[in-house]
């Protein structure tokens, strides 16, 4: 099974630019998909790629945030609310469960380029700690914009960031609470060398440079470990500021 994870900013946007021939290229059974940026009567326009079901969360104001699951698979339950009012309003969360495994995609927050929503994003993670301790032993898959780069090796320049958003040390620590949970970080399972980012900055040619953040992740609990077979990221693939990355799995 080859599950996709990719902010799209802008799903929209990406109809334009070959959405439907990269799904045709790429195959996915499961394509995550964050800052779709439409709204639920938007989307009936768009087309939905033949044997594909569709499913949305998106956020109350327009053009903003809003995530999205195209599955082949049917799930057996569809939840979109956490209880986090803002977090829920802004349409960052859809969990599906299937007969094998429990998906949830994630948008998580910024936290602004002055930090000043750093309180909220914090909070958040504060959140779905707690709630993923309570569930952490079954078969969980974790996709999505984390918005934050884990270790050094996960963006361009460390040392120049240690202090702006993405990379503080109190965002770092909430991907260490993660992982002590016993999730783990599939990408780095297989790769362990830098170099290998799905953000970039839109300024100084910075994708071109490959001067970039990895800030989209793909995470398992360890009971599906076994059953990982490969993770990647895809570079080449454009039409947003982040490039999509997945993982497969022999379920």
């Amino acid at each position: 099974m080859k599950i996709i994870t990719w902010n799209v900013n802008g799903i929209r946007s990406v109809y334009k630019k070959g959405f439907l021939n990269f799904i045709a290229k790429v195959k996915p059974d499961i394509l995550c998909l964050q800052e779709i940026k439409i709204q639920p009567e938007q989307l009936e326009e768009l087309t939905i790629p033949k044997g594909y079901h569709l499913f949305f969360n998106c956020a109350q104001k327009p053009g903003y945030s809003g995530v999205a699951v195209l599955t082949k698979e049917k799930p057996k339950l569809v939840e979109d609310k956490t209880g986090l009012v803002r977090f829920d309003q802004e349409g960052r969360f859809l969990k599906l469960t299937f007969s094998k495994f429990i998906l949830i995609n994630f948008y998580f927050p910024h936290g602004g380029r002055q930090k000043e929503n750093l309180d909220y994003k914090l909070e958040t993670y504060r959140f779905f700690l707690k709630y993923l301790n309570k569930i952490k032993n079954k078969h969980l898959i974790l996709t999505g914009d984390f918005n934050i780069a884990h270790q050094e090796i996960d963006l361009a320049r460390p040392k120049q960031n240690q202090n702006n958003i993405m990379f503080t040390s109190e965002e770092r620590k909430q991907i260490d609470k993660l992982v002590g949970l016993g999730f783990v970080d599939a990408f780095r399972v297989f790769h362990k060398d830098g170099g290998h980012y799905t953000w970039w900055p839109y300024f100084a040619l910075a994708r071109q440079r490959n001067i970039g953040w990895r800030i989209d992740y793909c995470f398992i609990s360890k009971p599906l470990l076994p059953r990982l077979k490969k993770t990647f990221i895809l570079p080449e693939i454009l039409g947003s500021d982040h490039c999509s990355a997945g993982i497969e799995l022999n379920l």
